[in-house]
């Protein structure tokens, strides 16, 4: 079976000090192979989304906010507007290389991977949310209220802690 390693939106714009550990994180679980799919999303922000326009958020508007923080090798690399990473080009990619499990991780879990994961949960997918490769650059209290609503929402056997099992040599 196919399964996949969703990076969710791993940007300069949303690395801070609250963030700051997630890459470094993120690299250990690709170096694990834990999947043999890996996927990285890319917000793009610009003066007409609702993102600028009504909450005032201007960051992910240049090249430089957007730039995704780790290398991305060839990975594929799926651009967004919105919060969900669940969109028709990764909809195609799961189907074109048949993905039944998900692994979810990146920034900002209380926004695009809460979104993303239940997304992914109503569609049928075995979707399971990295805690410890995820966080929200708002601090760790957003962080924990979306983990909590996640165990909830697509169960707590779907919301998983990864590093304790991956080499840190």
């Amino acid at each position: 079976m196919n399964n996949l390693l969703l990076v969710i939106d791993l940007q300069e714009n949303f690395i801070n000090h609250n963030t700051k550990n997630v890459p470094n994180s993120i690299k250990k679980l690709i170096d694990s192979n834990i999947a043999n799919h890996i996927v990285f999303t890319k917000f793009i922000n610009d003066d007409s989304s609702n993102f600028y326009r009504i909450l005032n958020y201007k960051g992910c508007m240049n090249e430089e906010d957007r730039n995704i923080v780790i290398d991305t090798k060839d990975y594929k690399v799926i651009e967004k507007r919105i919060y969900t990473a669940y969109n028709d080009e990764l909809k195609l990619y799961i189907d074109t290389n048949n993905i039944k499990t998900i692994y979810l991780c990146g920034i900002d879990t209380d926004a695009c991977v809460l979104k993303t994961a239940l997304d992914l949960f109503e569609n049928n997918f075995d979707v399971k949310v990295i805690e410890d490769c995820s966080m929200s650059h708002s601090g760790i209290e957003y962080h924990n209220f979306a983990i909590n609503m996640l165990k909830k929402l697509i169960g707590r056997q779907n919301v998983i802690k990864m590093l304790g099992s991956v080499n840190n040599d």
